[in-house]
């Protein structure tokens, strides 16, 4: 496995996290994460991997979704897009390590907001914040592929058009919010371990991923209820 294959499985989530906060948008963060590994695969080989290749490829992404803005002003009124251009123009380039890491806590809590139905929390949570395939997470689900594509439209047009905010809840939050990530969890850890669809009886990649979600939880949010949720899932 190349430098660059092990940076898109370990990280490319975590860049996308972070994408997501900088832009304000799933759909044009995940063009500027398939940008940035362009990017990376062009000029890795040739300039070498960066010391620090999550916030190279967040720097790369975020300009090219900038230079991409700035294209559409040619053919959308300036008002549409200029002034989330500038704005996005005027961040910092650098992003602290904890900026980085929060970014996937943020996430989580993203798409699993209790106004979105569990079924949206679940298909989003395994396609945006696992990185499933659309095909996998329908599986998963035991929906079309193209059912389960529009669910996740309405869901991601849901947090847009009632602005859900991308970040963790405060504490007089928590605890109508938190429930609702760990039930995801465990509903993805239990998808994992016994799996509803295809020849595999045991899904590894989804139990593995709720197991690194708990893990996650309770790492970046010590509560009693995520230290429980990791140990049943790491145990189970």
């Amino acid at each position: 496995m190349t430098n660059l294959e092990a940076v898109y499985r370990d990280e490319s989530r975590r860049v996308f996290a972070t994408l997501v906060r900088l832009l304000g948008s799933f759909d044009l963060a995940e063009e500027a994460l398939h940008d940035a590994f362009a990017a990376a695969a062009e000029r890795w080989p040739r300039e070498g991997v960066p010391a620090n290749p999550v916030a190279w490829l967040v720097s790369a992404g975020r300009f090219r979704a900038i230079d991409h803005l700035r294209r559409q002003r040619r053919f959308m009124p300036l008002d549409d897009v200029a002034g989330h251009v500038e704005n996005l123009a005027d961040e910092s380039q650098a992003e602290p390590v904890e900026e980085l890491e929060d970014d996937r806590l943020r996430l989580i809590f993203t798409c699993c907001h209790p106004s979105l139905s569990e079924e949206a929390r679940i298909a989003l949570t395994l396609r945006e914040v696992c990185g499933l395939t659309t095909e996998e997470v329908a599986r998963a689900c035991l929906l079309a592929a193209s059912t389960l594509a529009q669910r996740i439209v309405r869901a991601k047009a849901k947090i847009r058009d009632a602005r859900i905010p991308y970040q963790v809840p405060g504490m007089d939050e928590l605890p109508a919010r938190l429930p609702s990530v760990l039930r995801v969890i465990y509903l993805v850890f239990n998808e994992g371990y016994s799996a509803s669809s295809g020849d595999a009886v045991l899904r590894a990649d989804l139990s593995g991923e709720a197991i690194r979600l708990a893990r996650l939880l309770q790492t970046l949010l010590p509560e009693p209820e995520v230290g429980g949720a990791a140990c049943v899932n790491a145990i189970a």
